[in-house]
């Protein structure tokens, strides 16, 4: 039997992405649009893995599948080209950005890099660039990278009915953050929310598309992360819920303002643990606290910098829930606390 969901064309993006991320696409089989009398859907195939359920859609068995013609990878691309030694350290993934591919490649390549790009490319042919990623670097976290072959390094990415253009040189944008910009998206309707830290608006244009929250303030010190800001929230039309500042979180967060305060920085974030208590509303509001940790104190270190910060300020805290994100280098992870602060 081979399995499928059948979605809305208008939530065909977001439910591919929710089942790639699940680990469920099958790759094997086309995706491919089919009409009713009474209307037009998706098929998205799915792996044995997906159960009864994949994500919000029920599985169902397809009828006539159309098979993919089988891709070659990388190394099958470059195997004329290099030699078996070369070929162990070709790089097996990459990341799309829009319609660039972002990919490390080790120093033993360099002499080669070009022809990587090159296969990429190949195998990408919507995608116009490719870029070499180094990591990260500076207070800013911003990323090391070297155009490799192609157009240019700045590009629109879609992701979860949102827009986010970017240059890919100047900015970070982790795709393994998809599951929380999402969740972030159900959230804050109706509400005041800060988000400090904000970069190009990870979380700010989400929930503003898809949740409205009254108002978003949102902070960003980074002057080529703030402007990409502001062009996000013009491409997603949310001029009226988001308002964009320039400056340090430790001096432009307001007090006294926010239901709900978002700080999805890692590195130093529990140094501005006292300023966004402070700008929670006196009768109190949530607080999603985003850090990096040694696996074994992931459970106690962020909650007692949450109840320290807190306790200084004459604050009371409710541990509501902790929440891995990824593993984010070995032994270390990515969680964020969403936490309730009161009198």
């Amino acid at each position: 039997m081979y399995k499928t969901i059948r979605v809305p064309i208008e939530k065909g993006e977001e439910a591919r992405l929710e089942v790639l991320t699940a680990d469920l696409l099958d790759n094997t089989r086309k995706i491919r649009k089919l009409q009713t009398w009474e209307d037009s859907f998706l098929e998205i195939p799915v792996t044995e893995a997906a159960g009864e359920r994949a994500g919000n859609y029920p599985v169902v068995e397809q009828k006539d599948p159309e098979f993919l013609q089988k891709t070659f990878s990388l190394k099958e691309y470059l195997k004329d080209s290099f030699s078996e030694a070369e070929l162990a350290y070709v790089p097996s993934g990459w990341q799309i950005l829009g319609d660039i591919i972002i990919v490390s490649i080790p120093e033993s390549l360099d002499e080669k890099k070009h022809l990587i790009a090159k296969a990429l490319l190949s195998m990408h042919p919507k995608c116009k660039s490719v870029v070499r990623d180094f990591g990260i670097e500076g207070q800013f976290r911003q990323p090391k990278r070297e155009l490799l072959l192609g157009s240019g390094t700045e590009t629109i990415h879609k992701e979860h009915g949102c827009f986010f253009k970017q240059d890919v040189t100047k900015v970070m944008y982790s795709k393994g953050n998809l599951e929380e910009r999402k969740r972030m998206s159900r959230l804050g309707k109706g509400e005041v929310v800060v988000d400090m830290f904000v970069g190009i608006g990870y979380f700010s244009i989400p929930m503003a598309v898809h949740s409205r929250p009254r108002k978003i303030i949102s902070i960003e010190i980074n002057p080529e992360s703030f402007a990409y800001l502001k062009e996000n929230i013009r491409l997603n039309r949310v001029e009226d819920i988001i308002t964009p500042i320039c400056g340090d979180c430790s001096k432009f967060t307001p007090e006294e303002t926010a239901d709900r305060v978002l700080m999805g920085y890692v590195g130093t974030t529990h140094y501005y643990l006292e300023p966004a208590i402070k700008a929670l509303k006196n009768s109190g509001g949530i607080l999603h606290y985003h850090e990096t940790v040694p696996e074994n104190l992931a459970k106690t270190r962020p909650q007692e910098r949450i109840k320290k910060a807190a306790e200084s300020l004459g604050k009371k805290v409710e541990i509501l829930e902790t929440r891995r994100i990824k593993k984010y280098s070995p032994g270390v992870l990515h969680v964020v606390v969403d936490a309730r602060v009161f009198e």
